[in-house]
């Protein structure tokens, strides 16, 4: 338990108001719900520049967490693109209408959950901190990865939707 109480502790603040944020935003999208397509866009930024900060090129001699990222990154990035969620297009307003899901939420506690892991490790092993760094890349690259494939298809859909609407 005083394990435990440890790791809690010597967590940085900015991580706990992080996952407040990401359950907040979870919790909300269960309910149907409007917003400009630039708000709709907030969480997939903020896990987009979390994956891309954590590249952490430094001074590491070894080339293994850029390589981990990048393949990640190119993994998901389709399946982003390729899994949109649905919403509709308020034409009058030009907000998008999303119905609730708890994809939201299992999504964003996956994430956060794997980054946070990684995190631990990395802190607490120096001898599995090299796996540690590897891993944590990896899942910031299939993170960002995923977040920018949803975002262009996103995109895409909002843009022909809009287009739909003018013809």
């Amino acid at each position: 338990m005083k394990f435990a109480y440890q790791i809690l502790i010597h967590t940085p603040l900015w991580v706990w108001i992080l996952l407040a944020y990401l359950v907040w935003q979870g919790i909300k999208s269960m309910q149907p719900r409007r917003a400009t397509v630039w708000r709709a866009l907030i969480v997939p930024v903020v896990f987009i520049v979390w994956g891309v900060s954590r590249i952490g090129l430094g001074h590491q001699a070894v080339s293994w967490p850029l390589v981990a990222w990048m393949t990640a990154a190119l993994a998901l990035l389709p399946l982003g693109v390729l899994t949109p969620r649905p919403f509709d297009v308020d034409h009058a307003t030009g907000e998008i209408v999303r119905p609730g899901s708890i994809f939201g939420l299992i999504r964003n506690l996956i994430v956060f959950a794997a980054q946070y892991a990684v995190g631990v490790i990395s802190a607490i092993d120096a001898g599995d901190r090299a796996l540690a760094i590897t891993a944590g890349r990896a899942i910031s690259g299939a993170t960002a990865g995923y977040f920018i494939g949803s975002t262009i298809a996103l995109l895409v859909a909002y843009r022909r939707k809009r287009a739909a609407a003018q013809v």
